[in-house]
């Protein structure tokens, strides 16, 4: 089963954004939006049903430019700028979540700190094939007792001859049980945080599968485990400074975020829109009762001004003006937005908004994680609060 809606999207653009839009960027989001109505939307219904996630589909993500497009083109990235990571982010989310999660963790996670802080000979080895989706990597920062708090990880390495010991785990962790390497972050004996490359094949290194997940149902997530595992010095991430370096990988990937969410709530506004001018009760369609139309206006409203806020952070980003506490800002408002959108746009459609016909349970039971997940909803909440008072309140 498939929305029976996604062939007619076009998007939503009240503040007329695309004036602000290059050709470019215009004929990218096009050429992924067809990607997406030909191969993944037929099908996103049937493999959210059956949980089913294909390792190729990061095969495909690379052919279409998705993996690394803010990454330079040395290093087999896109180069594009970061409005234009966004747009893509967008159009993969407006498909479903799980889709635009693993592009962003390969990414923002894995591409992004390999380039940002790893040395010469660990970007020409990995990054070509993470851009193609040849190899799929992860981001080990969660650990079973620690998520809000990082920098309380229990995950040690103690320096050997050569290179490092590694022990302990890491929790909820998306592509980690079909990754070929991780980016995992641990504490050595000073007490530091240091960035490591694992790869597939060391021993002591495992990847289990999580099971039987509500939501994110379309990606794979699993833990990542780690037994007396030998990392040797050429893994060492060499200009990753501690956890700063790691919540900066962190700051790219919520950034993404605030794009994507936009595309999961514009699909929900689309297909309720289309079905409240079909569906007829009380002799007249459900467009057009006040109450509908209260409904649509406020969820065109919120998503215009997402869409704003997104826009605004983009071009600080390709400024290098744009401050973690605004991404987390933008991160905060339009996740929140899209499941508000989502819940609302299923009510539009009563008891069809929980099929498979309709996007809209899909899109919420995904946003449920997204509202969670690089930082909780309430933890970007504090992040303002510091940034305005500068009084740490966590």
């Amino acid at each position: 089963m498939s929305n029976i809606y996604a062939q007619t999207y076009a998007g939503f653009d009240y503040a007329m954004i695309d004036e602000l839009l290059t050709e470019e960027q215009r004929n990218i989001r096009q050429s992924i939006r067809s990607w997406l109505n030909r191969d993944i939307l037929p099908f996103i219904e049937d493999w959210a049903q059956n949980a089913e996630f294909s390792p190729d589909i990061m095969r495909q993500l690379g052919q279409m430019g998705c993996l690394g497009p803010h990454i330079p083109k040395e290093y087999g990235g896109g180069g594009l700028d970061a409005i234009t990571y966004g747009i893509i982010m967008q159009e993969l989310e407006r498909a479903d979540s799980g889709i635009r999660s693993c592009a962003s963790v390969q990414s923002s996670l894995v591409m992004y700190p390999i380039w940002k802080f790893g040395s010469k000979l660990q970007k020409e080895k990995f990054l070509p094939r993470l851009s193609s989706g040849e190899y799929i990597g992860s981001f080990g920062l969660t650990e079973p007792n620690h998520g809000s708090n990082p920098n309380g990880m229990e995950t040690r390495v103690k320096k050997v001859t050569g290179g490092y010991i590694l022990n302990g785990a890491k929790m909820w962790i998306t592509n980690s049980p079909v990754c070929h390497l991780a980016i995992v972050w641990a504490k050595n004996e000073n007490q530091q945080v240091i960035g490591l490359i694992i790869e597939r094949g060391m021993e002591g290194f495992s990847t289990p599968t999580i099971h039987e997940k509500w939501s994110l149902r379309t990606s794979i997530t699993g833990e990542l485990v780690f037994q007396d595992v030998f990392i040797p010095d050429e893994n060492v991430l060499p200009l990753a400074k501690g956890l700063k370096s790691a919540l900066n990988c962190l700051t790219s990937a919520r950034y993404g975020i605030s794009w994507g969410v936009i595309g999961a709530a514009m699909d929900c506004l689309h297909s309720a829109l289309e079905y409240s001018k079909e569906r007829q009760q009380f002799g007249k369609p459900l467009a057009a009762f006040q109450l509908t139309q209260k409904k649509l206006a406020e969820m065109i409203t919120d998503i215009t001004q997402a869409q704003l806020l997104s826009y605004r952070t983009g071009q600080l980003m390709n400024e290098d003006k744009a401050t973690s506490a605004l991404v987390s800002m933008a991160k905060r408002n339009n996740v929140e937005m899209a499941l508000r959108t989502a819940r609302e746009s299923r009510q539009i459609c009563g008891a069809m908004g929980i099929s498979g016909a309709f996007p809209m349970m899909r899109h919420a039971m995904n946003l449920e994680s997204v509202i969670t997940y690089e930082g909780t909803h309430e933890v970007h909440l504090l992040i303002t609060g510091m940034d305005i008072t500068g009084i740490n309140a966590f």
